[in-house]
């Protein structure tokens, strides 16, 4: 796992799994982290080559965000939705 942002805290509410050459992810990506900028919320990305398990379990779904470990999105990270979640 790579962190996007440094925190206190031992992990980011906020992950979104990705995997290279995905032009999905790189849209998400953008997204999570204006999202998370705006609200000074941390973040990371989760490189499917680095979390196989992952990958292998959201293949078809990639990029997928997870809040607080859940996951709450996949292919389009609706940036109205992610803000709910982090503000509820």
């Amino acid at each position: 796992m790579t962190a996007t942002d440094s925190s206190a805290r031992s992990a980011p509410r906020v992950a979104l799994l990705v995997k290279d050459g995905c032009h999905l992810c790189e849209q998400a990506v953008e997204t999570v982290r204006q999202v998370c900028s705006r609200l000074d919320e941390p973040w990371e990305t989760v490189d499917g080559a680095e979390r196989p398990d992952l990958l292998e379990r959201h293949l078809e779904e990639v990029p997928v965000l997870f809040v607080d470990g859940v996951q709450r999105d996949f292919w389009r990270v609706d940036p109205a939705r992610l803000e709910r979640l982090l503000r509820g």
